[in-house]
């Protein structure tokens, strides 16, 4: 491929910068991964993937990217993309920082005409009150000096068909020439649908409400499933039935919410909204039945437990799964930690497997799991648990399945098998 006379540098190099730098190389411009964590930097250099990622796996060999932690690298840099994390805090406010100090970089190791494209997360007026700001107390005017853009990152970790360089973006810039050199740039490095957004705080706006809808959705499941358990109504059927309708959107119930973007981004549009004199009720709403869903799914392991005459303290209870979604190793706001929080407090014996998170793994594998524990609690739905059946529980003497996302219900096996087996099984919603 011919190369690019551009040089873009991607700042951050994570779950969403490393993914779309090697797509940028992969189009020909010279590119660099700009990060503070030098551990990811040096495997980024020995043609490693820093977390789990078969995408990236596959591409870094075969393209000329090179990453770095001088932020001098930004000086000989026409194209600057910031792809940092945007966190909240433990009030659930925005978290600004690595943000600001991306830019900052930017502003101090200065090249005249950059393109600065922020891809973080962020609520809609960041750019115009935030970020600009700082380049403008430096004497630098957008539009001129140089140009400010918003085109929110879009991934979907371990999943086959859509990934940074097929999934549609849409873009938004503070002048119309910042967004007809955004569109221009990433028209050529991705291959899909590119939307121009009429302003930067509409391209802001975007991804808040993308993952807002989803949280708010997932909330009304995680409450039915709270409901109809008490009526006695399989949830995971009801769904079903209910797609039939071709209006009809369905979305599942799980023992918790978890990863980057659904349990983070609507915080940002709640404190923004604040901030201007308008409170999101329905947002707040749908957070706090998403937060609760780790100590319901507990609960119900209480209750299943004291219906054979156990309780929780005691009992040898066995965790599957750490990572916030199936077959990716990526931990963040995985509802893991809280239910393991809640286990201690009640103390239970637990001992934790996850085959993409060996760090938090306390046995080696799914068989020591099995061995050492009297009850199943799944938190994750990797594809390796498939191999959980009613006949392999019977063989280590499991009385109980905490079934935290209808996997052996709805998935793999009928949940009708484990009981029939002599072995309890309790779904989230079933």
């Amino acid at each position: 491929m011919a190369k690019n006379k551009l040089t873009v540098t991607v700042i951050g190099i994570g779950y969403v910068g490393l993914p779309l730098a090697c797509v940028i190389a992969k189009k020909g411009y010279k590119t660099y991964g700009l990060d503070l964590n030098k551990e990811a930097v040096k495997l980024v250099n020995q043609k490693k993937s820093p977390f789990k990622d078969e995408f990236v796996s596959k591409l870094l060999p075969k393209i000329n990217l090179e990453a770095t932690t001088d932020p001098k690298i930004l000086k000989e840099t026409d194209i600057a993309v910031i792809c940092v994390p945007t966190p909240v805090d433990e009030k659930s406010l925005p978290v600004f920082k690595p943000l600001t100090g991306a830019v900052e970089s930017i502003v101090n190791n200065f090249k005249k005409g950059i393109l600065v494209v922020v891809e973080s997360t962020i609520n809609p007026g960041v750019c115009e009150e935030i970020l600009l700001p700082l380049f403008e107390e430096k004497g630098y005017q957008v539009g001129k000096d140089f140009y400010l853009a918003h085109c929110p990152e879009r991934i979907n970790p371990g999943d086959p068909k859509w990934n940074v360089q097929n999934l549609p973006r849409c873009a938004g810039g503070v002048t119309k020439k910042c967004l007809d050199k955004t569109v221009k740039f990433y028209r050529s490095v991705l291959d899909s649908k590119i939307t121009p957004m009429k302003s930067i705080k509409e391209a802001e706006a975007t991804k808040t409400i993308e993952n807002a809808f989803r949280d708010i959705n997932i909330a009304f499941v995680n409450e039915l499933a709270k409901s109809f358990d008490k009526m006695g109504i399989d949830l995971i059927d009801v769904i079903k039935g209910a797609s039939s309708k071709f209006s009809f959107m369905p979305h599942w119930p799980s023992c918790g919410v978890g990863g980057h973007c659904i349990p983070v981004d609507p915080y940002y549009l709640i404190e923004k909204a604040r901030n201007v004199g308008f409170e999101h009720d329905f947002l707040k709403l749908a957070r706090r039945i998403n937060n609760s869903m780790p100590r319901y799914t507990v609960k119900l392991l209480a209750k299943e437990l004291n219906e054979i005459g156990k309780a929780v303290n005691g009992t040898k209870v066995g965790v599957l799964g750490v990572s916030y979604k199936a077959n990716v190793d990526d931990t963040r706001d995985a509802p893991f930690f809280e239910i393991k929080k809640e286990l201690l407090e009640k103390k239970a014996k637990i001992e934790v497997f996850d085959p993409y998170v060996p760090r938090e793994s306390t046995v080696k594998n799914l068989q020591e799991l099995l061995k050492k524990s009297e009850v199943l609690l799944l938190v994750t739905n990797h594809r390796d648990f498939e191999k959980i059946t009613p006949g392999l529980c019977r063989k280590y003497g499991i009385k109980l399945i905490i079934d935290g996302r209808s996997f052996y219900g709805s998935n793999v096996s009928d949940k009708d098998k484990f009981l029939k087996a002599g072995i309890r099984y309790k779904g989230i919603g079933r």
